[in-house]
């Protein structure tokens, strides 16, 4: 999913002090002075601008990086906190600062107190995690959690900078913290060899578009300079479009690093005159942005930090763009580790290389190992099958694929095979839920099997991970046994693990222990585990 506005395409009215092309030259000059004055250099360091190989053949363009994510405190954030506090008086020094942050202006404030050895006050939200407040304290700042949203503490920060006198450090609409932010966009111009087409850049208050875009228009104005934001949290999109700075209602969490409810005054009116256009993207794309620039550095960056890499991708498929040189900014690697999980399933399908499917199969022996030809080689990443009332029973599957293309090739191969199918690969309840949910017990017909001599024999069973391997196993079931359950998941191991349920008469209980036998892949029965009675065995009254 891509939204994008264009300057281009309908020119965005500059308003307020900024409203001719007077007051618009002033205030490029004003700002170009000031990041040529920044000073930053004191805590943070000059961060490479590297090419990203991997992502620059796949997509057809050369692709670049600046690395943010190198800072000291891993993000661009201590460039314009240190900026603004480097001016401060002795006397301001003295009394000390305060910021309200969740995460990285935090740290950025925080090494820079201690650089400049003065107090510094963080106001964090009592939701923060724990890991955030602990590398805070661990710079040498205080932290005073409060309130359950950034906007309360916000408002706590501002309450105790009058009352005791602190300094408040804005985290972005302060024309020194935007300068700092800017000296970003004059080592990219100091170590491109040649002026890039675009640069992308994320979106939160707009500190740090603000910042790259007047210098970057100061010196090279046909580069373009592009905004990304998420579609949850599109408050500089919305201002633009509306010419007047728009408050969200609520924004999404998961890029938090940019989830600002309205831009800044100082950030609306730069973005105005040097903005050229802003993208929008879905956490799946942030996921899958994650991912690539993993392969690329080895680095994993935050959901923030790899926002404009997402957006670049989207503006090249929706503009068709091809040997052009573009600089993506990653901002920020302060990554959550309880997240990985999650934007490790999210990637494949951000990158539209995973495909989740409900597939329905005769209820009938046999039919699990015909599906599994239809597959052919493919990679699963998800199987989840339990046997159901009537005559059809359905699977939710996971399916590497390779593109949009090959997802379609697929389904058509389903379809024709007698496999009816629906692809769920949008569906947020079934990412988030269903996939986790597909279960249940025994229908009543099984239940009459196994009163007449039949039994369910539920097994754990382990495999070496690597392609075909599932297939090959499922080939190895006597096509005469009644599979009941059938669950796989892909947890990026070196083992695949599956739960396999199959229904056996008592006269070929020996042959299914020789099958065992003979397989040669580890297994556990699971029969008599009191969580399968629980949960999935037949329920007796």
């Amino acid at each position: 999913m891509l939204l994008a506005i264009d300057r281009r395409e309908q020119p965005w009215q500059v308003q307020s002090v900024v409203g001719s092309r007077c007051c618009e030259t002033d205030a490029m000059d004003n700002y170009l002075q000031r990041i040529l004055r920044a000073r930053v250099y004191d805590v943070a360091q000059e961060t490479p601008l590297e090419l990203a190989k991997n992502l620059s053949r796949r997509l057809n363009n050369q692709i670049w990086l600046k690395r943010e994510d190198l800072q000291p405190v891993f993000s661009f954030k201590l460039r314009g906190a240190y900026n603004r506090m480097a001016l401060l008086s002795e006397e301001e020094l003295q009394r000390g600062v305060i910021a309200s942050s969740a995460g990285n202006h935090a740290q950025g404030v925080a090494l820079s107190a201690s650089h400049l050895n003065c107090r510094a006050v963080i106001v964090m939200p009592v939701t923060t995690p724990e890991m955030k407040t602990r590398a805070v304290r661990a710079l040498g700042a205080e932290v005073a959690l409060h309130g359950e949203t950034y906007d309360e503490a916000y408002k706590e920060a501002h309450h105790r900078s009058v009352t005791e006198g602190l300094t408040f450090i804005h985290p972005f609409d302060d024309p020194e913290v935007i300068a700092g932010q800017g000296t970003i966009a004059l080592e990219i111009l100091r170590q491109s060899k040649q002026p890039p087409d675009a640069i992308y850049v994320a979106v939160g208050g707009g500190g740090l578009i603000g910042g790259i875009a007047s210098y970057v228009k100061s010196l090279w104005p046909k580069v373009e300079v592009i905004g990304v934001e998420p579609h949850d949290a599109a408050a500089m999109t919305l201002s633009l479009e509306a010419g007047e700075r728009i408050e969200l209602t609520k924004v999404g969490l998961f890029a938090d690093g940019v989830a600002v409810r309205q831009v800044g005054v100082h950030t609306f009116s730069i973005a105005q005159m040097h903005v050229d256009s802003m993208v929008t993207v879905s956490t799946d794309e942030i996921c899958a942005a994650i991912k690539d620039v993993f392969e690329d550095t080895r680095s994993i960056l935050e959901p923030a930090g790899a926002l404009a890499i997402a957006g670049m991708k989207a503006d090249i498929a929706k503009r068709d763009l091809h040997d052009r040189n573009l600089v993506a900014v990653a901002c920020g690697a302060n990554m959550n580790f309880d997240r990985l999980r999650f934007v490790a399933e999210r990637a494949e399908l951000g990158e539209e290389r995973e495909t989740m499917l409900a597939v329905e199969i005769p209820e009938q022996a046999g039919s699990l190992r015909k599906l599994c030809d239809a597959l052919g080689d493919r990679s699963l990443t998800e199987f989840s099958y339990r046997m159901a009332e009537g005559h059809r029973a359905h699977i939710f599957m996971g399916v590497q694929v390779e593109n949009i293309e090959d997802r379609n090739k697929l389904l058509t191969r389903l379809q024709t095979s007698g496999f009816p199918c629906l692809d769920l690969s949008d569906d947020e309840l079934a990412k988030m839920h269903l996939r986790h949910m597909v279960g249940g017990r025994l229908p009543a017909s099984a239940k009459d099997l196994c009163r007449n001599g039949c039994r369910e024999l539920l097994y754990r069973f382990e495999f070496p991970e690597r392609p075909g391997a599932l297939m090959t196993f499922v080939n190895t079931l006597n096509p005469e046994w009644s599979i009941s359950i059938f669950h796989y998941r892909n947890h990026g191991a070196d083992v695949g693990k599956i739960v396999v349920g199959v229904l056996v008469q008592e006269s070929e209980v020996a042959d299914w222990k020789r099958f065992l036998d003979e397989l040669g892949y580890p297994s556990w029965e699971e029969t008599g585990n009191p969580a399968y009675d629980l949960f999935l065995g037949a329920q007796t009254v």
